[in-house]
Formats: C-alpha cells, sequence, structure tokens
C-alpha cells in the first residue's frame, strides 16, 4: 500500500522508483501513477508529507480518484506539489513525499467508513471481535445503563445475536446490526461528549465524598410516626444522574422510603406547568418566611396554603392521586415510584397540627371557594407518602436539572416556566431553616424531607439524592448535608463558582487534559505569531512557559525558528525558562536560529547560555516578579 514519489521542481513529471508499487488490498494492482484528479475508478485519500530542508512539513489531504489496471502505467501523468505557508516550491528546492492509500475499495456510502464501524475498530483495539461482557463494560464505564430506556432495542438485539454465537463474541457485522438503531447515542457516549466527558474518575470522587459522610454518626432518627421511626440510622445512600442519562449510585440506592416534604417541589412544579405561575401564586407566596415550617402564621397579603389544592381541581381525591402519579412516573423514567398506605395512615392519625394550620387558612379564606379543606389535607398526606429510591428520585432531580426533559427518555414532562420557578424557590426556602445557609455555602437547588432525604439540583448538569434517616435539630439529613457541601468544595457546582477562574475546584465538565492541550497551543501559537502581549498574560496568571507539544518543542523553540528576538528576551529573561531543551530530534532554540539564520536570536541565547546554569531555572520569587515588571 506503499510508494515513495520523488518530485524535482526542475522537472515536469514525477518519477516512480523502480520495483516499488502501490497493491490493491485483494492483490489486484494499482497505477499510482495516474494522479490525475478527475479520472473515474475507485477513491482514495492521498496524504502527503512533505521533507523541507530536513525537517518534516505536514501538506493538506487531497482525495483522488485512482484507476485499477493490471499492469505498471506505460507514462506518467502530472503531479501538483502543494504548498504551506512560508514555503515556496522553488527549482532550488526537493521535496520527498510518502503516500499512503486510505481506502481503495468503491464504498456505496462514501468514502469514510461507518459510525458503526468506526465504533467497532474503537472498542475492538485491534481484535478482530468483541466480546460482549467487554461492550457492556465498556458502555458502563461512560455512565450509561444497559437498561436504559434509550437502548432498549441495541440489548435487545444483543440478547438475540448472542443467542447465535458460541463464544459470545461479536464480529463487526453483527456488533453494527446490534448497535445500528442507537448507534447516535452510543458514538457520543464513546466520544465523550456528554456532560461529563470523564465519567469514572468524577464517580471515584463522589464514592470518596460519600464515605467521608459515612462516618458521621450525629443525628436521630424521625420518631413521629412509627413507619419513619423503625429505619436504621446506618441507612446511606448517594444515587446521581447526569443530564445525559449518566448514572451512579453508592450505598443503600434501592431502598424505598417515603419522599415526605421532597415532594413539595414536585407538585409545585406539576401545579405550575398545568395553571401557569399567575394562577398558583395568587394563593402561594415567593419570600421564605424564616420561621418554622410547621409555625401558624400568614404574611402581611395572606398568601399561605397548600399547593396540592391547586392540582386537577374539580376532580375526586382518587383521580388526583392517580394523576400525579403518572406525572411522577414520567419525572422518574419510569422507575420505581410507589405509596406507603401505612405511613399515610399515620401521617392522617398524627396530622393534628396540619389540620390546626388547615383551618386556620380556611378562616383567613386562603383557599379557592368551594374547597374540603379536609379532603386537601387528605390528598397533601398522600403525596406526602409516595415512595421512592434514590435512583428513582435521582432521575426525577436531573429532570428539573435538564428544564423538564426526563434524560433517560427524552420526554418533556414539565414546562420551561414550571422548572425555572421550580429551583428558585428550591433556592430560596427548600431545607427549612437552615435554607440560607445552604443557599450560601452550597448555592444549589435543593429539597429535604424527614424521612432523611435531600433532592439535590445541579442545573445544566446532573440530580442527586442523598438519603440518611438521621437528621439535625433542623430536620435535614445530617449526611445529606455533609455530603452536599463537600460536593461544591471539591468541584466547581455552586451557583457562583466561575468556570473560567477557579483556582481549587475541579470542573467534571471538562474532558481530562482538554485544558493543558489548549494551554500549549495558546502558548506555542503566541511565539510563533510574536505576540509578546498575550505571553505577557500568560505569564502572570502562572502559566507554566516551559509547557512542551508533542515533539517536545517549547515556545523558546518556535520563537528562535521563526526570528522573534523580543520574545526570546522576553521568555528568558522575565519568564527564566530553560534555554537549552531539546526536542524530539535533539534540536535546540540555538539549533533553530542558527538553522534559519536568526543571528540576532543567536546572539541573544549565546548571551543568556553564557551566565546560565541549573539553578537561575528556579530563581527565588522576587527577582522572577522584579524580571515581569521590567518587562511589562
Amino acid at each position: 500500500m506503499f510508494a515513495y514519489l520523488s518530485l524535482s521542481t526542475d522537472s515536469k513529471w514525477p518519477n516512480l522508483c523502480p520495483g516499488l508499487w502501490l497493491f490493491y488490498l485483494r492483490g489486484k494492482t494499482l497505477s499510482v501513477l495516474s494522479l490525475k484528479s478527475r479520472l473515474k475508478g475507485p477513491k482514495a485519500a492521498l496524504f502527503l508529507v512533505g521533507c523541507f530542508k530536513e525537517r518534516p512539513v505536514m501538506f493538506s489531504s487531497a482525495v483522488l480518484e485512482l484507476p485499477l489496471t493490471t499492469s505498471p502505467p506505460s507514462a506518467a501523468v502530472s503531479l501538483h506539489a502543494p504548498t504551506s505557508e512560508g514555503l515556496a516550491v522553488t527549482s532550488s528546492v526537493s521535496l520527498c513525499f510518502l503516500c499512503f492509500c486510505v481506502s481503495c475499495r468503491r464504498r456505496k456510502a462514501g468514502i469514510l467508513p461507518s459510525l458503526e464501524d468506526l465504533l467497532f475498530y474503537t472498542i475492538a483495539e485491534g481484535q478482530e471481535k468483541i466480546p460482549a461482557h467487554k461492550f457492556t463494560t465498556a458502555l458502563k464505564a461512560t455512565g450509561l445503563r444497559t437498561g436504559d430506556p434509550r437502548l432498549k432495542e441495541c440489548m435487545e438485539m444483543l440478547k438475540v445475536t448472542l443467542k447465535t454465537t458460541s463464544d459470545g463474541a461479536l464480529d463487526r457485522h453483527l456488533f453494527k446490526k446490534c448497535v445500528q438503531s442507537n448507534i447516535v447515542l452510543l458514538t457520543q457516549a464513546f466520544r465523550k461528549k456528554f456532560v461529563i466527558p470523564d465519567f469514572q474518575p468524577f464517580c471515584a470522587h463522589v464514592d470518596d465524598l460519600y464515605e467521608n459522610a459515612k462516618s458521621l454518626s450525629g443525628g436521630q432518627v424521625a420518631d413521629y410516626i412509627p413507619q419513619l421511626a423503625r429505619f436504621s440510622p446506618d441507612l446511606w445512600g448517594v444515587a446521581l444522574c447526569t443530564v445525559d442519562g449518566q448514572r451512579h449510585t453508592a450505598g443503600d440506592t434501592k431502598v424505598p422510603f417515603c419522599l415526605q416534604s421532597c415532594v413539595k417541589p414536585l407538585k409545585y412544579a406539576i401545579a405550575v406547568h398545568d395553571h401557569g405561575t399567575e394562577y398558583v401564586h395568587r394563593f402561594i407566596g415567593k419570600e421564605p418566611s424564616g420561621l418554622r415550617f410547621n409555625k401558624l402564621f400568614l404574611n402581611e397579603d395572606g398568601e399561605e396554603t397548600i399547593s396540592a389544592h391547586t392540582l386537577s381541581q374539580g376532580a375526586s381525591n382518587a383521580e388526583k392521586f392517580d394523576y400525579v402519579m403518572n406525572f411522577m412516573n414520567k419525572l422518574a423514567g419510569n422507575e420505581y415510584v410507589g405509596f406507603s398506605n401505612a405511613t399515610f395512615q399515620s401521617e392522617r392519625e398524627s396530622g393534628d397540627r396540619n389540620f390546626a394550620i388547615g383551618y386556620y387558612l380556611k378562616e383567613k379564606k386562603c383557599f379557592p371557594e368551594g374547597t374540603d379543606m379536609t379532603a386537601i389535607l387528605d390528598f397533601y398526606f398522600q403525596l406526602c407518602s409516595i415512595e421512592v429510591t434514590c435512583e428513582s428520585a435521582s432521575v426525577m432531580a436531573a429532570t428539573l436539572a435538564n428544564g423538564g426533559f426526563c434524560p433517560i427518555t427524552g420526554e418533556r414532562v414539565l414546562s420551561p416556566e414550571a422548572v425555572r420557578n421550580t429551583l428558585s424557590l428550591m433556592h430560596s426556602c427548600g431545607m427549612y431553616d437552615f435554607s440560607g445557609q445552604f443557599a450560601f455555602h452550597v448555592g444549589l437547588p435543593a429539597k429535604s424531607g424527614v424521612a432523611g432525604g435531600i433532592l439535590l439540583v445541579v442545573p445544566n448538569v446532573m440530580g442527586v439524592m442523598c438519603w440518611s434517616p438521621p437528621l439535625d435539630k433542623l430536620g435535614n439529613s445530617v449526611r445529606g448535608i455533609q455530603f452536599c457541601t463537600d460536593l461544591v468544595s471539591l468541584f466547581n457546582f455552586h451557583n457562583y463558582d466561575n468556570l473560567r477562574h477557579f483556582a481549587k475546584k475541579l470542573d467534571p465538565r471538562r474532558e481530562g487534559g482538554d485544558q493543558r492541550v489548549k494551554s500549549v497551543i495558546n502558548l506555542l501559537f503566541a511565539a510563533y505569531t510574536g505576540d509578546v502581549s498575550a505571553l505577557r498574560r500568560f505569564a502572570l496568571s502562572s502559566m507554566d512557559m516551559e509547557q512542551r507539544d508533542y515533539d517536545s518543542r517549547t515556545a523558546l523553540h518556535v520563537a528562535a525558528a521563526e526570528g522573534h528576538a523580543e520574545v526570546v528576551r522576553f521568555l528568558l529573561e522575565a519568564c527564566k525558562v530553560n534555554p537549552v531543551p531539546k526536542d524530539r530530534w535533539g534540536n535546540t532554540p540555538m539549533d533553530e536560529a542558527v538553522h534559519f539564520g536568526h543571528h540576532d536570536v543567536v546572539t541573544i541565547l549565546r548571551d543568556y547560555h553564557n551566565k546560565y546554569s541549573p539553578q537561575d531555572s528556579t530563581p527565588d520569587k522576587q527577582d522572577a516578579e522584579k524580571n515581569l515588571d521590567g518587562m511589562l
């Protein structure tokens, strides 16, 4: 598949080196000299790598049409040599091109392989077959689950296909058959195009935070009803779901528990979704009261009521409950949503305080005319008794984080208005009397409940459910509060964390190495263009001015090769970079300057090198700042 073509610009035709021919994959011969761009035949991509003054130069690729022949060509055809910036092909230049034909076989779908093929080669890592378990393991590493509703067709086809194989492995054809129905999602996952691209390292950090909170032993399990008091204080679970459907769990995440007050933002969101903000807020205020959650108190406008009464007005409690349960199932992506009748009965039997508040609201005419207050309270107790697990509740939170779209089904469940208003109220008054402290330290919308749950939303990133029954004196989960605080301390999830300039926090939304790559590119490009102002900014922002690219070339190499004396002087005198770094080929900046005839740069490098010693590469801070100030 390889051939060398020698090109001399004083000759119009390229000549084929004796004995070197391009061979078709199946044994037929290709005419490598027939390089006219409009000849009929199978297409091939031609990549040209030139050599200019013994230094490699990459030229742009070209797509040419090569005719199949059974014998070597009888005549050569013209080849137009490409040019690159700063390099003109003249009579004094000799170029040697390496030609590589990527595809010699005609493809109906075009030159490039299909997405399914690319995905197969990515996972196979050079093997002809992929074991099914290797595919599912790689899939889980991206954060997706095999039970994800969006991958239903793929997983069903995989099960059927595996029944036809004896070794449990998939060749390219079978793999393509399995993944083609969900190829867009799978490609997005394996290309790390999800909101958290490096999901496994992120999960490792979450597990560390989980273990840290697990060691806490304070708090008291709620005991105002027997059903809550029965939970073990050792139970502790955390589940998260990103807006792309990436899932992770730690601890007791499959144990059902009642939402209790965590249901309040959800039923509020349903009410706003159905009736709009204006109608709902005729009866419900927006300001946090600053009082205990069960305090008998009305604000000056008399705005205080139970949002449950705005749901499906005119319907019976049974119809309302069915409606809300269907809505909850959609929010949870059809994962577990249940109901604890025992908890409901206990809530109703011990709800004297709630009945007192209800009668007070009724006396102040806070309910719409014709409202049955006792029926509304019954409905409220029912909603508080809805059961979830950490896993299903994390999907509910992720639906709020995703603007009302359930991340694992893709269905729009809530309107943008409902989501925005819900998150605003969760942020200001979702954590009982701890709401102000939580907003200050964590800075994220959240809602807690006396069952020990904390529903946490990181807008546009993910939803989290933390659950541990022991509560602090304000009614919030002790371990849940600790986990949320640690999460925001480690990652820049706080609403007011600056996403561009953060010092010690991690940003899981950025792909690993992404910042370093951009940093190297910006640094070397500034040196290439002679932009001393940009280099000053980089130095003042504590950027490593000795960063290297994939060929181990530094900014000093590039500046010396381009002859930018001011850049060289700045890097040496202000930044104190090493003046003699070697690249992949053993060349130093001095070699570059000599090679390209930049005598002023050679003089600067030589003068600095004479007084340079390794100890000078780490001057004390005062000297470095003095030098920088002098160059600015």
